[in-house]
């Protein structure tokens, strides 16, 4: 064979490369479930920081948009900052672990004692803890990839640890609202998914006992963790009420949080009284001059109402005034949470309270949203009274019904002789407020006839009737009244200098203006 000729002769085969295996092994799972975990237990701290805030500070967009922004940005950081992270990853995983399970976990419950201890300090826990955190979560998912990265390939590796990532998130964002929030609250909510990341914790020891320098003081530091958060979660109800017994002063005779609020009710000297989200609803004491003053003057110039409706109002006061009428043959009353007209219709101390009106079987309950129940209602369904009865609009789910595009509907659904009643905030506190709704009526062709009274617990209250015919004085009410006589009903109509009309915009769905006026306003009696 010449140098030119090719060497025929076959070479000597490389030695072959171990098969790959079939499947992940046990630690890639394990870790795969473990940022599932992490994910869920992240976000849940997140919805937990804008689901307080919202009950403490009001206007629940404005919260949850500036908690979940300080939440992304720190997760950024802690993304940024995990470079930094170059030996021992398991050990540094674990730990921040740890951190996530302590700070996240005690997240409700630490707010919760703060709004009720030191209510200054509030704003810069709720933001610091979410700094915080945010931080630690945006730690963790870089490590757990630089700790996979050993044995997974990058495009296996990034799709696995993301689909995890976004299945956690899934998971608790559907829970949060739906189970775990109206089951076990936000404060043992928060300590049952520490728990869980406590957990996560110690399992990541098991996985890696082979790498820790310091196995036991790991393992240690896991089970005092996981002690502290047993422990919480175990007293959770006693927090609560050292919490609240703190806040509202009067004994708490009856508290449970739905997926819409948080609802508390005291008995004092003054009574009973109703809070949602921290905020008093009524008091025994004179809740009869609001509900009167809300009902009759509409009821009695109105002269033989069949059928009314009541929107909001799930304590069944205003049912319990509407039902004095004999003309009356039903009263829909439509309530967008049923733990309100469950509790007041079932709990014998607080269905006392509304004379049993939720059990009469005039009345018909409908537990949905106000706004669409007036969209999806037969057009030939209509109303001779609707009374109105929303909380005040402190943010902007609640202020969408206090828009044109709302009275529009409620217009469409009343008799061509009837008479809508919506409450409205306080015409001497928030007096622009006020006469902003009143022009907001008006200008879907309403004419409105304002008026005003007295309520001790709240000053001076507004409410404003609606409809297409001009209100007139009625000859006469239901006896019986506390507060409300035929002759001193008119006075009510009188509005002093500081409380007259004043210009107002238009409070529409696109622009929500009546929630900013109603924050400035009241904000200024807060800060004084």
């Amino acid at each position: 064979m010449t140098a030119l000729e090719p060497d025929l002769t076959p070479s000597a085969s490389p030695p072959e490369a171990p098969a790959a295996p079939t499947g992940p092994r046990p630690i890639e799972i394990a870790l795969l479930i473990s940022v599932f975990v992490v994910a869920a237990c992240g976000l849940l701290y997140e919805l937990a920081a804008g689901a307080l805030a919202s009950y403490v500070l009001g206007d629940s967009v404005l919260q949850f948009s500036t908690i979940i922004g300080t939440y992304l940005f720190a997760m950024g950081v802690g993304s940024w900052l995990s470079r930094y992270f170059e030996r021992q990853l398991p050990a540094h995983f674990l730990r921040i672990e740890l951190l996530v399970a302590l700070i996240g976990g005690a997240l409700p419950a630490t707010l919760f004692l703060a709004n009720a201890y030191t209510p200054g300090a509030f704003r810069f826990l709720l933001y610091g803890m979410v700094l915080m955190v945010g931080t630690l979560v945006g730690l963790e998912i870089p490590l757990v990839m630089r700790i996979l990265k050993r044995n997974v390939a990058l495009k296996d590796l990034v799709s696995q640890v993301l689909t995890f990532d976004y299945l956690g998130a899934l998971a608790v964002s559907m829970a949060f609202p739906l189970l775990l929030v109206p089951q076990l609250g936000l404060i043992r909510t928060g300590l049952l998914f520490g728990v869980m990341n406590a957990a996560v914790a110690l399992w990541a020891v098991w996985l890696f006992r082979h790498e820790l320098r310091r196995l036991k003081a790991h393992l240690v530091a896991c089970v005092m963790v996981l002690g502290i958060l047993l422990a919480g979660l175990a007293g959770a109800e006693h927090i609560t009420s050292f919490a609240e017994d703190k806040f509202y002063q009067d004994r708490i005779v009856f508290s449970t949080a739905s997926p819409y609020q948080r609802i508390v009710v005291t008995q004092g000297r003054s009574g009973h009284r109703l809070y949602l989200n921290g905020n008093l609803q009524f008091s025994e004491s004179d809740e009869y001059r609001y509900h009167e003053a809300l009902v009759h003057p509409a009821m009695a110039a109105h002269g033989a109402a069949k059928r009314v409706a009541v929107l909001g109002g799930g304590d069944g006061m205003a049912v319990r005034e509407i039902l004095k009428y004999p003309s009356v043959e039903s009263v829909t009353l439509v309530e967008l949470d049923p733990a309100m007209t469950k509790i007041f219709s079932e709990n014998p101390r607080l269905a006392q309270l509304n004379g049993h009106a939720l059990q009469n079987p005039k009345v018909k309950i409908v537990n949905t949203d106000a706004f669409g129940w007036l969209q999806q209602g037969a057009p030939d369904e209509l109303f001779d009274v609707i009374v109105v009865d929303f909380p005040d609009p402190t943010n902007f789910s609640i202020g969408k019904l206090y828009t044109n595009s709302f009275y529009a509907l409620l217009d469409k659904r009343l008799a061509a002789s009837g008479y809508a009643v919506v409450q409205t905030t306080s015409p001497l506190v928030a007096r622009k407020s006020y006469w902003t709704v009143v022009q907001t009526i008006e200008s879907v062709g309403l004419s409105t006839a304002p008026y005003h009274a007295h309520v001790p617990s709240f000053g001076e209250w507004g409410f404003i009737i609606a409809s297409r015919r001009p209100w007139r004085v009625p000859e006469a009410l239901p006896e019986g009244l506390r507060f409300m006589g035929a002759d001193t009903l008119p006075l009510l109509f009188d509005f002093p200098l500081d409380m007259a009309r004043v210009p107002g915009e238009v409070n529409r769905l696109s622009n929500q203006a009546l929630v900013h006026t109603y924050e400035r306003e009241w904000g200024k009696v807060v800060a004084h």
